[in-house]
């Protein structure tokens, strides 16, 4: 195992101590941990004014904006983590190509990679480079930690699948008809790409770790459209891939998938050591399937941030009741938070959990 540095917030904070380590490693915690997936963003008004003028990627590129966005929530709140303040294709504009976030679009790829030669060419180019591109994040990070202190901060990738997804289909897509094409197809170009993939996607966490991230969150927004058969042997090496580039280091690893609980087996064995689950599936369920020997991550549903308090608090005391079977236990959505959630209800979650 890799030792952190001495100045590092696992050290220097005893994040190592804190409570979403704690129930990440199956610690008995005096209370449930609790974050949000995107809670460092959309919903919030300071976020909002802050990023007034920037684009969405340039925000995460400037580490001054990224680390104010990540800590916002975290003061508004009283989380029990940050989550860095990222999106799944920063890796992949760090790498030099063109995309960008198209508002009520999302990522949209300037040329779409659909022929070996496209594949070749992102081979060709450098990983020392790769690693110099890296600096931005590396300080926003070290930013963000040092105002967290004894917060931890998770840090955060999209999985090879989705990304790559991304820059085949080179947009959202709900068929992924030119990804599964060459899947089928051209599995070497596939594996080919989705290892690139998979490199610069856990060279990008690693930096994060080692900056000052207690936790690392590896998000696979689409491989709930995918068959267990072709998880297993079209994306399972390549998620795997991503969580090599700090299984050494001795943070916790969650992996989180989007309609994905007919593979949460074969995603725990890609190297996590907490499983997210989204809200589909209740957490005893997920608890059974995984053996009752991994600690669990979610998992109420967005939904019911717009309801009243009375239907939240019933679900969140659903939530916590489940997930008291698992080992460990770190409350969180089952998915991300909603642009147009009221920040007031979102504390509130908090402060029920919290009691």
């Amino acid at each position: 195992m890799t030792k952190l540095s001495p100045a590092h917030p696992w050290h220097a904070h005893g994040t190592a101590a804190s409570a979403l380590v704690a129930a990440a490693t199956g610690t008995p915690t005096p209370r449930t941990p609790v974050w949000f997936m995107r809670q460092a963003g959309r919903s919030l008004p300071e976020y909002r004014r802050v990023r007034e003028g920037t684009t969405m990627l340039d925000s995460c590129l400037r580490p001054d904006l990224a680390a104010e966005i990540t800590c916002q929530p975290v003061r508004r709140h009283g989380v029990d983590a940050g989550v860095f303040f990222s999106d799944i294709v920063v890796p992949m504009r760090l790498a030099g190509i063109g995309v960008e976030i198209v508002p009520g679009t999302g990522p949209v790829v300037e040329h779409p990679i659909r022929t070996e030669a496209d594949i070749a060419a992102l081979e060709a180019t450098s990983a020392d480079d790769y690693e110099a591109a890296l600096a931005p994040i590396r300080e926003a990070v070290t930013l963000t930690v040092a105002e967290l202190a004894a917060t931890p901060l998770v840090g955060f990738c999209g999985a090879p699948f989705t990304v790559a997804s991304y820059l085949l289909e080179g947009g959202p897509s709900r068929e992924y008809l030119h990804t599964k094409a060459m899947m089928y197809s051209r599995p070497d170009l596939w594996q080919r790409l989705a290892s690139w993939v998979a490199d610069r996607s856990g060279r990008f966490l690693r930096a994060q770790v080692l900056a000052g991230a207690s936790a690392v969150q590896l998000f696979d927004s689409w491989a709930g459209g995918l068959s267990l058969e072709d998880y297993l042997g079209f994306v399972k090496p390549h998620s795997k891939a991503v969580f090599d580039h700090v299984a050494d280091l001795p943070v916790p690893r969650i992996h989180f998938g989007v309609n994905t609980s007919e593979l949460l087996v074969a995603m725990r064995e890609a190297g996590a050591t907490v499983m997210g689950v989204d809200h589909r599936l209740p957490l005893d369920v997920a608890n059974a399937r995984l053996g009752g020997n991994t600690p669990l991550q979610g998992n109420l549903d967005p939904a019911l941030l717009f309801s009243s308090a009375e239907a939240r608090r019933a679900g969140i005391e659903t939530v916590l009741r489940r997930g008291a079977k698992a080992p460990g236990h770190i409350f969180n959505l089952g998915h991300g938070v909603p642009p147009s959630t009221d920040p007031a209800v979102l504390t509130e979650v908090v402060a029920m959990v919290h009691a």
